[in-house]
């Protein structure tokens, strides 16, 4: 059983966390074969701190991945499947605030 007791679900050949996510992926695809969305992205990473030394040991770079990444019309939306439960992650809402330190918005679905 999972942490969040979601579901894990397949769609073309793409294992989603949830089934919350793998219906919202078939609904972005949707907009993407109407064509109000484009370049469609899934589990796009982010660098929100690159990897260094300290006293000799490396310490491995913080990223960012987020559900779908995809362009509407001039700008990108980056956009997380978040239920309240995930939402509240104190990691996610560490990693969201970086990302807003960075100039990127992520969206809540």
């Amino acid at each position: 059983m999972s942490k969040y007791k979601n579901k894990k679900t397949v769609i073309d050949g793409i294992t989603f966390d949830s089934k919350r996510e793998a219906e919202r992926y078939l609904d972005l695809k949707t907009l993407e074969k109407a064509g109000v969305i484009t370049e469609l992205e899934l589990q796009k990473k982010f660098e929100l701190q690159p990897g260094f030394y300290f006293k000799g040991r490396r310490q491995r770079p913080i990223y960012y991945i987020c559900d779908f990444f995809y362009k509407q019309g001039d700008e990108y939306i980056i956009e997380d499947v978040k239920s309240p439960i995930t939402k509240n992650n104190q990691v996610y809402k560490m990693k969201k605030k970086m990302m807003m330190y960075k100039g990127y918005e992520v969206k809540e679905v």
